[in-house]
C-alpha cells in the first residue's frame, strides 16, 4: 500500500507542488523557479519506467530520507503496466550492521551532548562491505535487474544510474514522523537526535558520494513528494545546473516555528500554511539546507544547492572557490520576533574552537541587519562595563539550578533596533535579537553553533526545555566587548562610497573578523556594478521591486527575496522597478 503524505512527514508546512503556480508580480515567490526551457522534466513513476523498460540494469540509488520501499512498490507497478517484470534486489544487504556502524560513528556524535558533534571524515563504501557488494553483483536474473538503496550505484556492474533526491526539509520532516532511520541505522529515533546525526555524519557522507557519481547519473529524479514523482535525463541535469550558475540564483525559501517565532512572516508571506503556532525562521540561503526550483513546461523539479556548488561551484564563487571549494560560504535567514519574545542570549565558537571541536573550516560570524521593527525593539549586544566571567557564570548557573529569571540588562547592553541597522557579532559576542524585530541575518554559513546560555527558562515547542551551553559559551565569550567599545566597534556606521543622481552606495563595514562585507545600494534609477570576479548575495530591503539586468536579460525580484549574482556574471545593473521612490538592496560579499 502507498505510503500517503500525512503517513510520512510532520510538519504544517506544503509539500512541493507539481506544476508552478500563478504568482502575481510583484510578491514574494515562496517556490522560485529557474526555467530551462520546455520538454525537460517528466512527471511520474509511468514515464520513468517506459524510459527504463529496454534496460537490463537498472542501479536505483538516493539519499538519506528517501522511502526505497514506497519507491520499489510505485515503480514496480508502473513496470507492470508496461509488461516488464523486474527482479528487485536490495543494497541494504551490503551495508555493514547497525551496531557495527554506531560504534563506527559514535566518535562524531559528541557523546550525551544533545545538539553538537563533529563532522565526520567517512565515505558511503566505509559502510558498506564490498565482499557483499561483489556478491550481489553476480546475481543473475532473465528479468530487468534493478539494484535499489543508498549506494546502488557502488554495485560493481554495468546499468544505468537513477538517483533519488530529496530536499533537505522533507528529510527532518520524515525524521519527525518517524518515517525514516539514519543512514545504516535499524530503527527512527527522536527528532532532535537524528538531525545531530544526518548533519554531521549522513548529510557530509552522501554529499561526498554525489558529488563522487554526479557524472555518472542517467536519471536524475526528485522524490521528495509523497504521492509522485518528477525527474529528468542526467545529461540535461547536468547542463541545467551549469547554466543555472552562470545567471542570478534565487533557492526555495522554507519555514520554521520556534518558542520565540513572530508574526512578520505569517503576515507577509502568501503561499505557506497561516494556521500556525508562528514562524521563527525563514531560511533564505542556508545552502546546506537549501535547493534550487528547475521548471519545465510548468512541471517542477528541485535539485539541492550542494548539487548545484558541485556542479558550478567555480563559476559560482570565481577567485574564492580555491579557499571555499563546493561550500559556498554566505547565507541570509530572516529571525521573525514580531509580537514574539527575545531569542536566547548567546554567542558563537570562534574559529580555532570550531575548528578543533567540530571539524569544521570556517566559524558562525554572524551580524543582524533590522529589515523591519515594531515600537521600542531592542537588540541585546555586548557586557556592561565591568561585566567579569565569575559574576556573569554564577548568575547563569543560579539561574539554570534554581529556575530564577536573570536581569538580563544587568550584564549586556541594549540598542534601539532602528530599520537598516547593522549590528555586529563576530564570535564570542553575547547577543541577542530582542521581540518585535524582523531581523535578516546575514553571516557566513555555519548555522547551528550557538551556545545558548540563558532562555527566558522557556520551553521548546515540544514542552521540553531547550539545551544550554554554559560552558562552551563561557569558554568562547569574550569579555573586552563591553561598555563603550560596544557602540564604536559592534555597530556599523554607514559610510558614503559613490553618489551620483541615479545611486548612493554605502558600505556597512563589518568587523575585522568577519570573511564578509556588507554594501547597501540607494537606488533612484539604476547602476552598474562590477563583482570583481566575486558572488554577490543580494536582497531587496526596502521598495516593491528590482530589476537585474545582464546583457540582455532581465530578472525581477521583489521586497525580502535573496538572491545570488554568481562571479561568473562580470557586471550587471540593478534597476529600480518599484515606483518613483528610491530602493534599497543589500550586497554581501567575501573580504
Amino acid at each position: 500500500m502507498y505510503l500517503l503524505e500525512k503517513e510520512i512527514r510532520k510538519t504544517d508546512q506544503f509539500e512541493l507542488p507539481m506544476e508552478k503556480e500563478f504568482r502575481p508580480a510583484g510578491k514574494y515567490d515562496v517556490y522560485p523557479v529557474h526555467n530551462i526551457g520546455d520538454g525537460r522534466i517528466f512527471r511520474g513513476y509511468d514515464s520513468l519506467a517506459k524510459a527504463l523498460a529496454s534496460e537490463s540494469c537498472v542501479k536505483l540509488d538516493g539519499y538519506i530520507g528517501i522511502i526505497f520501499e514506497d519507491v520499489k512498490e510505485k515503480l514496480n507497478a508502473a513496470f507492470e503496466r508496461t509488461g516488464v517484470k523486474v527482479h528487485w534486489i536490495n543494497v541494504k544487504d551490503a551495508m555493514k550492521g547497525a551496531k557495527e556502524i554506531d560504534f563506527l560513528v559514535e566518535p562524531y556524535l559528541g557523546g550525551d551532548d544533545p545538539v553538537f558533534g563533529r563532522i565526520c571524515p567517512f565515505q558511503l563504501t566505509d559502510f558498506l562491505v564490498d565482499v557483499k557488494l561483489q556478491q550481489l553483483s553476480r546475481i543473475e536474473s532473465k528479468d530487468l535487474k534493478i539494484y535499489y538503496g543508498i549506494g546502488a550505484s557502488l554495485v560493481p556492474v554495468r546499468g544505468k544510474v537513477v538517483f533519488f533526491d530529496i530536499s533537505k526539509n522533507e528529510i527532518q520532516f520524515r525524521s519527525r514522523a518517524g518515517a525514516i532511520a539514519n543512514l545504516g541505522a535499524e530503527e527512527s529515533a527522536d527528532a532532535k537526535d537524528m538531525y545531530k546525526r544526518f548533519y554531521f555524519i549522513d548529510w557530509m557522507i552522501l554529499n561526498r558520494h554525489v558529488n563522487a557519481i554526479k557524472s555518472d547519473i542517467d536519471y536524475f529524479v526528485d522524490g521528495q513528494r509523497s504521492i509522485d514523482i518528477t525527474w529528468m535525463h542526467g545529461d540535461g541535469w547536468r547542463n541545467s545546473m551549469n547554466q543555472i550558475s552562470e545567471r542570478p540564483i534565487r533557492v526555495r525559501p522554507w519555514f520554521e516555528p520556534g518558542p520565540w517565532g513572530g508574526t512578520w512572516i505569517q503576515d507577509k508571506i502568501d503561499g505557506i500554511e497561516k494556521d500556525v503556532v508562528n514562524y521563527a525562521w525563514s531560511f533564505e540561503l542556508i545552502v546546506p539546507e537549501n535547493g534550487v526550483l528547475l521548471e519545465s513546461s510548468g512541471i517542477l523539479l528541485e535539485s539541492t544547492f550542494d548539487s548545484l556548488m558541485f556542479l558550478g561551484g567555480q563559476n559560482i564563487l570565481g577567485r574564492d572557490y580555491e579557499t571555499y571549494g563546493n561550500y559556498f560560504p554566505i547565507r541570509f535567514d530572516f529571525l521573525d520576533t514580531f509580537n514574539g519574545s527575545n531569542l536566547s542570549v548567546q554567542c558563537h565558537p570562534g574559529a580555532e574552537y570550531m575548528k578543533e571541536q567540530f571539524g569544521e573550516f570556517i566559524t558562525q560570524e554572524e551580524t543582524y541587519y533590522i529589515l523591519d521593527r515594531q515600537e521600542n525593539a531592542i537588540v541585546y549586544l555586548g557586557f556592561q562595563d565591568g561585566v567579569t566571567s565569575d559574576e556573569f557564570r554564577q548568575a547563569l548557573e543560579t539561574s539554570q539550578q534554581q529556575n530564577q529569571p536573570i536581569d538580563i540588562p544587568k550584564y549586556v547592553q541594549t540598542f534601539q533596533a532602528d530599520k537598516h541597522d547593522l549590528f555586529l557579532i563576530p564570535p564570542g559576542t553575547i547577543h541577542a535579537s530582542g521581540k518585535g524585530n524582523l531581523v535578516l541575518e546575514i553571516s557566513s554559513t555555519p548555522y547551528i553553533y550557538t551556545f545558548k546560555m540563558y532562555d527566558w527558562l522557556r520551553v521548546d515547542l515540544d514542552g521540553k526545555p531547550r539545551p544550554l551551553n554554559i560552558d562552551r559559551g563561557m569558554e568562547n565569550l569574550v569579555f573586552e566587548r563591553s561598555g563603550n567599545k560596544v557602540k564604536e566597534e559592534l555597530i556599523s556606521k554607514p559610510i558614503l562610497v559613490e553618489k551620483d543622481s541615479l545611486h548612493e552606495l554605502y558600505q556597512l563595514p563589518t568587523h575585522k573578523e568577519h570573511l564578509y562585507d556588507v554594501h547597501r545600494y540607494e537606488v533612484f534609477n539604476s547602476v552598474s556594478v562590477k563583482n570583481d570576479n566575486k558572488a554577490h548575495v543580494l536582497s531587496l530591503v526596502e521598495g516593491e521591486k528590482v530589476e537585474i539586468l545582464i546583457g540582455d536579460k532581465s530578472f525581477h525580484y521583489s521586497y525580502a527575496e535573496t538572491f545570488i549574482v554568481p562571479a561568473s556574471v562580470e557586471n550587471y545593473t540593478i534597476r529600480n522597478s518599484s515606483s518613483s521612490s528610491p530602493i534599497k538592496v543589500i550586497k554581501a560579499f567575501i573580504k
